[in-house]
């Protein structure tokens, strides 16, 4: 039996950190075509150590090389973390979406994207939130091999 595990506030340990980027496939929600804006360089730095992306944006076709999504609702494929790139306003909108879905196991939100009645929804249900803080850091600062 499934007992979610709730949390006061998102999460800063670098060993959960640790382990939510031990997940592999990732909705970008927001991802971006511009290779110079963050919500293109982030997950193509992702894509490059290993994890497989689910682009999320209405206004593209391909990205990544991987069909663009028009929502995460539209998102075939397993999801387990949703990596958030839109407006802090637009969270409760997408932390619904990956409430709706069973694949889901983390909620990512970007620097300087937050939405702390949305991160609670989250937690309520057992998901892991992580808010405010870049995939990429992290990621580069708790998992990447130093001989990379």
């Amino acid at each position: 039996m499934f007992v979610p595990r709730i949390r006061c506030m998102p999460i800063k340990d670098a060993d959960e950190l640790r382990r939510i980027l031990g997940y592999n496939r990732v909705a970008v929600v927001g991802a971006s075509t511009s290779h110079e804006k963050p919500a293109h360089i982030v997950p193509a730095y992702l894509q490059r150590h290993g994890y497989e992306l689910r682009p999320v944006n209405p206004t593209a076709d391909k990205i990544f090389g991987t069909r663009a999504a028009d929502s995460l609702a539209d998102v075939s494929e397993i999801v387990d973390v949703v990596e958030i790139f839109r407006p802090s306003e637009e969270v409760p909108g997408i932390v619904a979406e990956a409430l709706a879905r069973d694949d889901v196991n983390a909620i990512w939100m970007q620097p300087g994207i937050r939405n702390d009645a949305a991160a609670r929804e989250a937690e309520a249900t057992g998901l892991d939130v992580v808010q405010d803080r870049c995939m990429k850091v992290e990621h580069g600062q708790l998992i990447r091999n130093p001989m990379d």
